[in-house]
């Protein structure tokens, strides 16, 4: 841990070699965080719980220096603690420290020990919310997050199996098993896109048709069993995933509405 200033807020303990000022944006994003997540899944606000822990770093070589992740990881969670670095200059500097502090939430608040697929798949869904006027809005697509950044080099054909074959996207049976460690290592993009999209998806894909199962999956083991038993087939999900990822990869804002993550969030594009 760095040696630093520590800062508090109502319900996060940071410490941080950024700014004072940036340090405060990101403890405001975490908050905001915090405030969705509670909304999203229903959840109490419980005095007295312990304050969640963070670490900001005032950049991206200060995080490098410090790493105890994966090579190419940009921020992550160490329970009880997330690691970050403020990005100076950038629409949106504190998307990392959302996504790792939703993995947190997901340990330390909603008390989950979630698939590989549904733990990332949440992080990063809302990691690439917008942050509007204090607020977080799930499902609100920001383009200025990762992996959504990624989605015009994405280059889909059409056919998802060829796109599949091609190594364009992951196959969600692939996706879900989550046993090939070398192959997300090889393509962590396309993974997180799955990720992210598939949890997209299955909150938002026709008014939220899949909402209510993909919440009971969540507390699931996650297995492609679950899945089928909760959502549907797979090769029939798939398809109605990957026309789904098509649309928003185009950015046909038409296509979707205002998000309402109290009740089945629909998709928003800027």
């Amino acid at each position: 841990m760095p040696a630093g200033p520590r800062y508090e807020s109502a319900h996060y303990r940071a410490t941080s070699t950024a700014t004072p000022e940036q340090t405060r944006a990101v403890l405001a994003a975490a908050e905001a965080l915090h405030a969705a997540y509670l909304q999203t899944f229903e959840l109490k606000d419980e005095a007295g719980r312990a304050k969640h822990q963070l670490v900001l770093y005032g950049d991206r070589a200060q995080f490098r220096a410090h790493n105890r992740s994966s090579a190419w990881a940009e921020a992550y969670y160490l329970a009880p603690t997330c690691y970050a670095y403020y990005t100076e200059g950038v629409a949106n500097p504190y998307h990392w420290m959302v996504h790792e502090a939703t993995h947190q939430l997901n340990h330390e608040l909603a008390e989950l020990k979630p698939a590989k697929w549904v733990n990332e798949g949440l992080a990063s869904y809302f990691g690439a919310s917008r942050l509007e006027g204090g607020r977080l809005r799930p499902g609100s697509i920001d383009l200025d997050t990762y992996p959504i950044w990624w989605l015009g080099e994405l280059g889909l054909s059409g056919d998802p199996e060829a796109d599949i074959r091609a190594g364009r996207i992951v196959a969600l049976r692939t996706l879900i098993a989550g046993n090939d460690r070398a192959d997300l290592n090889r393509r962590f993009n396309q993974y997180y896109i799955g990720y992210w999209s598939l949890t997209h998806f299955l909150f938002h894909y026709e008014d939220g048709k899949y909402a209510a199962g993909f919440r009971a999956l969540i507390r699931d083991d996650g297995t492609l069993a679950d899945f089928e038993r909760r959502i549907g087939p797979i090769a029939t999900i798939q398809r109605e995933w990957y026309e789904y990822l098509q649309t928003v990869a185009a950015g046909d804002a038409g296509s979707f509405v205002e998000a309402g993550p109290a009740a089945a969030p629909k998709p928003v594009l800027p």
